[in-house]
């Protein structure tokens, strides 16, 4: 997922700029530091592909939003991100969180699974990088430790990630205590009672705006929409 590079480029950058000025930080003034212009141009790319790197996005303007409030909170939201973008990335999410934790989890099982799942897509030497890609971006954001042997761990969870994570259950047409069972909130691996007091405490933080009474829960996220974007979620809200 990138983390290094985004961490770079977010911290370079005002949180209200452009897709073209990002081009500009990454091109032109090679704020990541690559080698040659080919290398900055395909790191746009990639980076593009995986956060959008535009603010028009809900999603992109949401994790701009939460990034620079906690820096331990910034693995989980880039993989939240990125899970959003990347079919391929969210196409390994189930068989990760299918593994016990403190399983070992090897590079030749993420092979062997996007091999069964996409048979005839990889070549042998493709399927090896995706899989060492895979392994790294979970790594990364804390659901498998380990350098070379990887075991399936707990990842760590914080307000601002939870706020992420919520909201893109949102955006999927979720609502009240439907946003805490979701393919989101499934990333945390918590008990409902840790991902509760999260919640409160990103409501306390001014994130969003969560009310429980009575068992009935309202989680509210202002600001993070226009009137456009929210009524083509409740739009979607109707279908899902």
């Amino acid at each position: 997922m990138m983390l290094d590079e985004l961490r770079l480029l977010l911290g370079h950058t005002e949180p209200q700029v452009s897709r073209a000025d990002y081009a500009t930080a990454i091109v032109d003034e090679n704020v990541l530091g690559k080698p040659t212009r080919k290398a900055r141009e395909l790191t746009l790319r990639y980076l593009s592909a995986l956060y959008s790197l535009d603010t028009t996005n809900p999603i992109f303007r949401a994790l701009r939003r939460l990034w620079p409030l906690s820096e331990a909170a910034q693995p989980m939201l880039a993989l939240a991100a990125a899970l959003a973008r990347d079919p391929l990335l969210r196409a390994t999410q189930d068989f990760i969180l299918g593994q016990p934790i403190g399983a070992a989890v090897s590079r030749e099982a993420v092979e062997r699974f996007l091999a069964q799942a996409y048979p005839d897509r990889f070549s042998p030497a493709s399927l090896k990088s995706f899989a060492q890609n895979v392994a790294g971006t979970w790594t990364a954001a804390g659901l498998l430790s380990g350098h070379r042997n990887k075991t399936r761990s707990q990842p760590l969870a914080h307000p601002e990630s939870v706020t992420l994570l919520l909201f893109l259950g949102y955006l999927g047409g979720r609502t009240g205590q439907r946003l805490f069972s979701s393919e989101w909130t499934n990333l945390l691996g918590g008990s409902p009672d840790e991902l509760e007091a999260l919640t409160n405490s990103a409501s306390h933080r001014g994130l969003l705006v969560f009310m429980n009474a009575g068992g009935v829960k309202e989680v509210r996220f202002p600001g993070y929409l226009s009137p456009e974007e929210e009524r083509i979620r409740q739009e979607v809200s109707h279908v899902v």
